[in-house]
Formats: structure tokens, C-alpha cells, sequence
């Protein structure tokens, strides 16, 4: 087995055991027994555990900005009700493995309290998706389909109703998650 294969799988395993059993409870060994290999060749890839968390960290976020959902240069007044629903319903999980990358967010989530090198880099995620949300909104009340009153409030609405959906969600509810946020996308437009 080569050292990026030997790697990849040490990625794989982490982040498998951090969605089953937390980031806490999840040990070096575990992950070596879980790829096969003694728990010193880890030490090869990963100087610690904290090293390989902050690596899955950065990894499994690296993609998760508003950019990567939503291009407002895509945004017309003819397509903006659709493609807000369509793309904001392609940041929650489809499928059941996708449920893994929630769950190692809300271990993340838990780490905030206890670890102030990731509380500012969630903190940065969520004031990317309320900043975009925000442009987004404005851009609506220059095609005339979103009131310029409250944009802000708006813009909350939108990034707290797809941070629930994902956490019910996470939880065991099975909500209909493209009504629920179709409602919430109407609920900023302009009726008409």
C-alpha cells in the first residue's frame, strides 16, 4: 500500500469513527485498527490527533461557502424562486452517507466550546452564508423580487431555516424538506 493511499484510508477511517462515535471518543488506535495498521504509522502522516482533526476540518469544509451553492450571477428575476430552492435544498444531505458529514459538523460544533481554533472558523462559515444570503437578498430587490426592508432579517430567515433543516434532520426528524424551504424562500420574496 503507498503512503497516499495509506493516508487516504487514515481520512476515511477518521471520519467514519468521528460521525459514529464523536471526535472525543474516537482514539488513534481505533483509527489504525480500522485501516489495518499499528497506531505509530498514523505518526507518519499525522504528528497528533489534534493534527488529523484540524486536516479533516479543513477538508471537509473547504467547499461549504455560499459560493459553492449559490452564483447570484446565475440569479434572474425569471429563475430566482427556483434556483433559491433548488440550490439551498443541495446544501442538506441526500443521502444516507451524507448524514456522516453532518454529524462530524455537529462534532465540530460540540469542539467550539472546548477549542477556540475552530469556533473562528465556524464562526467565518456562517458569516460567509449570512453575507451571501444577504447579497443575494439585495440582488433580489434590484430584479424586483425581494422588498429592500429587512434584508438582513431576511437573510437570517434563509441561513437559519437551512442550519434547522439540516440539524432535524440529523436528529431522526424527517421533515419534507423542500416544502419547508420552499415556504421560507416564499416568505422573503415579494407575493405576487
Amino acid at each position: 500500500m503507498s503512503n497516499n493511499q495509506t493516508h487516504q484510508q487514515i481520512l476515511e477511517a477518521a471520519f467514519k469513527l468521528f460521525a459514529e462515535h464523536g471526535i472525543d471518543k474516537t482514539s488513534l488506535a481505533m483509527i489504525a485498527a480500522e485501516v489495518g495498521i499499528t497506531k505509530p504509522a498514523i505518526y507518519y502522516h499525522f504528528s497528533s490527533k489534534e493534527a488529523l482533526i484540524a486536516f479533516i476540518f479543513e477538508e471537509t469544509f473547504r467547499d461549504y461557502t455560499f459560493s459553492h451553492y449559490f452564483k447570484l450571477d446565475e440569479f434572474t428575476k425569471e429563475n430566482f424562486q427556483s434556483l433559491l430552492i433548488e440550490n439551498g435544498l443541495k446544501m442538506l444531505p441526500q443521502e444516507e452517507e451524507e448524514y456522516s458529514v453532518l454529524r462530524v459538523l455537529n462534532e465540530f460544533l460540540l469542539a467550539v466550546s472546548r477549542q477556540d481554533v475552530y469556533r473562528q472558523r465556524l464562526y467565518d462559515i456562517e458569516e460567509d452564508f449570512l453575507l451571501g444570503f444577504t447579497a443575494l437578498m439585495e440582488k433580489g430587490v434590484e430584479l424586483g423580487v425581494v422588498a429592500p426592508e429587512k434584508i438582513s432579517a431576511k437573510a437570517y430567515v434563509l441561513a437559519l431555516v437551512i442550519d434547522n433543516l439540516s440539524n432535524f434532520m440529523l436528529m431522526g426528524f424527517k421533515p419534507d424538506v423542500r416544502e419547508v424551504w420552499a415556504e421560507a424562500v416564499a416568505g422573503v420574496l415579494i407575493r405576487g
